[in-house]
């Protein structure tokens, strides 16, 4: 069964509500007060089952004082249907809900002339039907079928209902496959049940016992139950009008214009870049800083607008870039709609599109920044993503943030990532093995290019600095280029795949390095390496050895690293430096250990080799390392792993 969501529109007292109960059979005035004014003040529901289509109906108040309540059900429709009293046509709020909807993007449309029982001059109802196609004509609802009606006669209705079973057959439909999107319209609580949302599901799906997330407040909820036109369902679909049960822990408060979304799915913003559109009957041009009344979804903020490009002032008629500063957040992506209305006196001057929901702040003078926005104007997800990469820079973006920032679902998001991956447009750095959550890193060729450009050059300017020094701890190459860890170790697997680095353990240096003793450098390093091979299982440390050689410190612990790198000598701890050699006969003998006895303890281990607890212990601990042993409580298990090259 298709899911049309129909909302009404129109001038106060032209028969909205009653032409919604002539059609559905139910009153959508709900409220003691409404029936006791005969005027619509809140939205109201109903709903008709008619053949393959369910509508859901929409019915909005007429009256100038609530057309805030108006667009907080006009974000859901599919269908607007128009009423135009044919013994008044048309009226100021005729004139405004039709622009709303066009600046909603709204543009299917029925028309029913209403109250056609109290006319009784046909050439008047062709004279309304005239002024009603003047109108729509520049709104897009040029097509819509104007239709005369009675809601007391019945006259007309099955000719009302085949025109919206038409419109119908033609809408678009909601994105099931989405990311779960539920502005919510009404929130109240229910005896026996506790709280209830309603709202029109936009996209996405919502299945019973679902963990949810309420925005911007954060509120966390599970899904009790679902009802759909008060029929209880484990699943709701986009397009679908739901009633969702919320359960939590704690008390839930929430209230017309939050979202109900998957947890994690929606980040509520305080900034928005848009495009709006000044109306042209506005009464004066909207100038930049002005303060306005913000609409998206069911939600309504006060904001500030910037306009781009060093822009002044919008002139009615008008279109341009604009970031919008809220004073509260909002949960929006990139594609909603939106409605401005002036700060004061409070009336609708202006709507336009979301282009980026989670945008940076920007300088409304900048060029480049009006430039950029305007690039999003009419952008794919493709482009757009590809543009949201270059401004993210070598920080990238993670794949379930870009699946936000471009408002589709993760699955989306990941074909568009593929897409750009095979173009060379973009890489994706894994996510950390075990991780889970934001996905791996996305970041753009550009990016890549000037990350690696970064690392090669802190690297080479590191060993210009350090000519004794065979490598820099990768670590610390990070840190001195401000790369992130998972970034740069990704970056610097390319660089080593490519052969423009040499990686050992976990330092790092430029493929092909070769470092150039001088004389007395060379004597020091000789010197040195008989050092340790004489020395045994007691090697000097950087301080003793430096007074044996009669040599610097710093060059000594340079050219001890230099033995290291070479495979000549295995760095235990930071200040012990022994022959690889006699390490390997250590180990050797650890493993073959394991043949009388699979545990050692620090006792047998000094005896056995000589030690003092000064070396023993390190030995012990890097013998753990290289997985010979396992240490368990004050033993150590012998692994019995085999032998494997220990340089580095």
């Amino acid at each position: 069964m298709r899911h049309v969501v129909v909302g009404t529109a129109g001038h106060i007292d032209h028969g909205k509500s009653s032409l919604v109960e002539a059609l559905t059979g139910t009153d959508p005035d709900r409220l003691k007060e409404e029936k006791a004014r005969g005027i619509t003040v809140d939205l109201g529901f109903a709903h008709l089952d008619d053949g393959a289509v369910r509508f859901a109906f929409v019915d909005v108040p007429g009256h100038e004082r609530f057309v805030r309540n108006m667009l907080a059900g006009a974000a859901g429709f599919d269908v607007v249907l128009l009423a135009v009293a044919a013994d008044e046509s048309v009226m100021p709020q005729t004139r405004e809900h039709v622009e709303i909807c066009r600046l909603l993007g709204v543009t299917r449309a029925v028309v029913a002339l209403t109250r056609v029982d109290l006319v009784d001059d046909p050439d008047l109802i062709e004279l309304v039907a005239l002024e009603v196609a003047d109108l729509l004509e520049p709104a897009g609802m040029g097509a819509a079928p104007i239709l005369p009606v009675s809601s007391k006669t019945g006259a007309g209705l099955a000719e009302l209902r085949r025109s919206l079973h038409a419109e119908a057959r033609e809408t678009r439909p909601r994105d099931r496959l989405g990311p779960l999107r539920l502005p919510i319209d009404r929130a109240f609580t229910m005896r026996g049940f506790g709280v209830v949302v309603t709202g029109t599901l936009v996209s996405g799906q919502l299945e019973t016992g679902a963990e949810v997330e309420l925005l911007p407040s954060g509120e966390r909820a599970r899904l009790r139950g679902l009802q759909v036109h008060g029929e209880p369902v484990s699943a709701a679909f986009a397009g679908q009008r739901v009633a969702a049960n919320l359960a939590a822990p704690g008390r839930l408060t929430p209230v017309r214009g939050q979202v109900l979304a998957l947890p994690g799915a929606l980040r509520p913003t305080r900034m928005l870049d848009v495009r709006i559109e000044l109306v042209g009957w506005a009464a004066a041009p909207l100038a930049d800083q002005d303060r306005v009344h913000l609409h998206t979804g069911s939600a309504a903020v006060l904001a500030r607008v910037r306009l781009l490009g060093g822009r002044l002032a919008l002139d009615p008629g008008e279109s341009a870039f604009a970031q919008l500063r809220l004073e509260s957040p909002v949960a929006a992506s990139r594609g909603d709609r939106l409605i401005l209305r002036r700060y004061s006196p409070v009336i609708t001057i202006g709507g336009g599109e979301i282009l980026d929901a989670d945008p940076p702040k920007r300088s409304p003078k900048s060029p480049a920044a009006h430039a950029r926005v305007e690039a999003l104007h009419g952008a794919g997800a493709r482009q757009a993503a590809a543009a949201f990469l270059a401004e993210a820079g070598p920080e990238g973006q993670s794949e379930a943030g870009l699946a936000r920032r471009l408002g589709i679902s993760h699955p989306a998001a990941a074909a568009v990532v593929r897409r750009l991956a095979a173009g060379g447009d973009a890489s994706v750095v894994p996510a950390p093995s075990g991780s889970s959550g934001e996905g791996g890193l996305v970041v753009s060729a550009a990016a890549v290019r000037r990350l690696e450009d970064r690392l090669l050059r802190r690297l080479r300017a590191w060993e210009s600095e350090n000519r004794l020094r065979p490598a820099v701890a990768i670590e610390h190459l990070r840190e001195q280029a401000a790369v992130a860890p998972r970034t740069a170790e990704w970056t610097l697997e390319r660089l080593s795949a490519s052969g423009r680095v040499e990686r050992r353990g976990g330092a790092v240096s430029t493929a092909g390095r070769e470092i150039r003793l001088r004389p007395a450098e060379q004597t020091t390093l000789a010197a040195l390496r008989e050092l340790l091979r004489s020395s045994g299982f007691a090697p000097p440390t950087l301080r003793a050895a430096a007074s044996v050689l009669k040599a610097p410190p710093e060059r000594v612990d340079a050219l001890r690293r230099l033995l290291a790198w070479r495979g000549e000598a295995v760095a235990v701890s930071p200040d012990l430096f022994f022959d690889r050699r006699r390490l390997e006969r250590l180990r050797a003998e650890v493993v073959a250990q394991a043949a009388s006895s699979r545990e050692i303890d620090v006792a047998w281990f000094k005896d056995r080799f000589g030690l003092s607890r000064k070396h023993a212990i390190p030995l012990l601990e890097w013998l753990d390392r290289e997985r010979v042993t396992l240490r368990v409580g004050n033993v150590r298990r012998i692994r019995g792993a085999p032998l494997h090259s220990m340089r580095g």
